[in-house]
C-alpha cells in the first residue's frame, strides 16, 4: 500500500536520511525506532507528505506522491493520511467534537455529516461524555484519544504517529497502543508508528530501525 524508494533528505548541510527504503502493507502497525538523530521524525514527514524528498520517491498504491502539485497534494493528504503527534495539536478553543469534526470539514463535508461520524468515534473510543469539553478539561490520555478520532474521521489509507505516547503515564500509554491494535482489527486501519517505547515496538508486526538516516 506504501512503498518508499530510496528517500534522501538534507537540511542545509546536514543529510538526515541517505537512501531509505520501506514497504508497508493494508493493515499493519509498523513502528520505526532507533536513536534520537536518527532520522525517524523527518522519515515520518517525508513519508506522510509533510516534507518533500529531495531524491527517492514516495508511493501510494500507484500514486507518486511527488508528481502531486501543492493544492493536489493537500487533498490527497487529507483524504488519505491521518496523523497523531507526542503533543496532541488540538486546537485549544475547540471541544473535542469540534476537533475531530476538522478534518471532515475541511474536506467538504457538511457539518452534520461530521457530527455524526465524530460522535460515532467518541463513541468507540469512550469518549462521548467528552464531548463538548475543551482540550484543558480532558487527560493526557483522552487528549491523545481525542486526536486519534480526528486522524481517523476521513477514514485514511494510514495514520502516522511520531512518539504518541511520549507525553503518557503507562496506564494511558498502554490504552493508546491497545486501541491502535483494536482499530487495526476492526478496521484494516494502518499504523506506522515512531516510538522510543519498546513494549510498543514488539507489540508491532514489523519494526524498522534507523541509524544515521539508514534503515538497518
Amino acid at each position: 500500500m506504501l512503498r518508499a524508494e530510496n528517500i534522501h533528505k538534507r537540511f542545509g548541510d546536514v543529510e538526515i536520511l541517505k537512501g531509505v527504503d520501506l514497504e508497508v502493507k493494508k493493515g499493519e502497525v509498523v513502528s520505526i525506532v532507533g536513536s534520537s538523530g536518527a532520522g525517524k521524525t523527518t522519515l515520518l514527514q517525508v513519508l506522510g507528505s509533510l516534507s518533500k524528498a529531495d531524491q527517492g520517491n514516495v508511493y501510494y498504491d500507484s500514486v507518486n506522491l511527488g508528481s502531486l502539485k501543492n493544492k493536489a497534494l493537500s487533498d490527497f493528504r487529507n483524504k488519505n493520511i491521518g496523523f497523531v503527534f507526542q503533543f496532541h495539536h488540538l486546537l485549544a478553543e475547540f471541544t473535542a467534537i469540534e476537533n475531530i469534526c476538522m478534518p471532515a470539514l475541511i474536506r467538504g463535508e457538511s457539518k452534520k455529516s461530521a457530527e455524526e461520524k465524530a460522535k460515532k468515534l467518541l463513541e468507540k473510543l469512550n469518549l462521548s461524555h467528552r464531548a463538548n469539553h475543551k482540550p484543558s478539561e480532558l487527560s493526557g490520555g483522552e487528549q491523545q484519544r481525542v486526536a486519534t478520532a480526528r486522524a481517523l474521521i476521513n477514514q485514511p489509507q494510514v495514520i502516522f504517529a511520531d512518539e504518541p505516547s511520549g507525553n503518557l503515564d503507562s496506564k494511558n500509554a498502554d490504552e493508546l497502543h491497545q486501541l491502535f491494535f483494536d482499530l487495526r482489527d476492526e478496521f484494516q486501519q494502518t499504523f506506522i508508528i515512531v516510538t522510543h517505547n519498546r513494549e510498543l515496538s514488539k507489540k508491532c508486526d514489523r519494526t524498522y530501525e534507523m541509524q544515521d538516516g539508514l534503515i538497518i
